[in-house]
């Protein structure tokens, strides 16, 4: 079962959460977001059944399942540095909770989805909507409407969970790799800039492809490292048993 721990409770708050997945995009997007925006962190999520890891980056501690916070826009955003394979349902219920113990406005999720052009210089980005007013604004800010495809993942549990009182929208880039893709991530973070007013340049993002890749690389190798020790000790733990 999922934990929620909360040290402030902003209330019409709009909901952002991104897990890894295919061409890491939401990872590398929340990292963006993160790294451009001033957030703090005000909870986490956690569950006896992830990987009991933490990451040290500069004066951060950066957990499984940070709960971030930026007082301006009064936005919350998840990041996660680890896999939740097989929990994809308990953490939808949690940010379920979490959407309704916030009062949230909106949930939205980022994804990669997988391009059928592989010569496209340019991904393009694709929007769901369970609200025909968001909807037409994330028209506007440059996201086709999803018609026809398969959602997976956290992103995939939360749309079969959703019901007439949650607001969500789902944004979607095209990406051509399992391989970090700093080109879709781009597209994510060019939507949400224009949906949400965030200010945020995108373009940094497509110079610095390299290094954001390599150090979305270092985490997830990290975070696979510490998932594999984590299995062989309970391996070992049932061998002495």
């Amino acid at each position: 079962m999922m934990k929620i721990e909360l040290n402030e409770k902003p209330q019409k708050v709009v909901l952002v959460e991104g897990f890894p997945g295919f061409g890491f995009v939401s990872t590398i997007a929340v990292e963006y977001l993160v790294d451009h925006l001033k957030l703090k962190q005000i909870g986490r999520i956690w569950s006896s059944e992830l990987a009991p890891m933490a990451i040290i980056h500069g004066k951060r501690i950066i957990q499984p399942i940070d709960i971030l916070y930026n007082e301006k826009l009064n936005l919350v955003i998840l990041e996660a540095i680890a896999g939740v394979s097989g929990l994809e349902w308990e953490v939808a219920d949690a940010i379920l909770f979490l959407y309704k113990k916030l009062n949230a406005k909106e949930v939205i999720a980022i994804e990669g989805v997988g391009s059928p052009d592989s010569e496209k210089e340019e991904p393009d980005a694709y929007y769901y909507s369970n609200d025909e007013a968001r909807a037409k604004m994330l028209q506007s800010s440059g996201a086709f409407p999803m018609k026809d495809g398969i959602v997976l993942g956290v992103s995939g549990a939360l749309l079969d969970k959703l019901d007439k009182d949650i607001r969500a929208s789902f944004i979607f880039a095209e990406t051509q790799s399992k391989l970090p893709d700093n080109r879709a991530a781009a597209k994510i973070i060019q939507v949400l800039d224009k949906y949400l007013g965030l200010d945020i340049d995108y373009a940094p993002l497509l110079k610095r492809a390299t290094e954001i890749e390599e150090k979305i690389k270092g985490l997830l190798e990290q975070a696979r490292t510490a998932t594999d020790m984590q299995k062989q000790k309970g391996d070992a733990t049932q061998y002495i048993s």
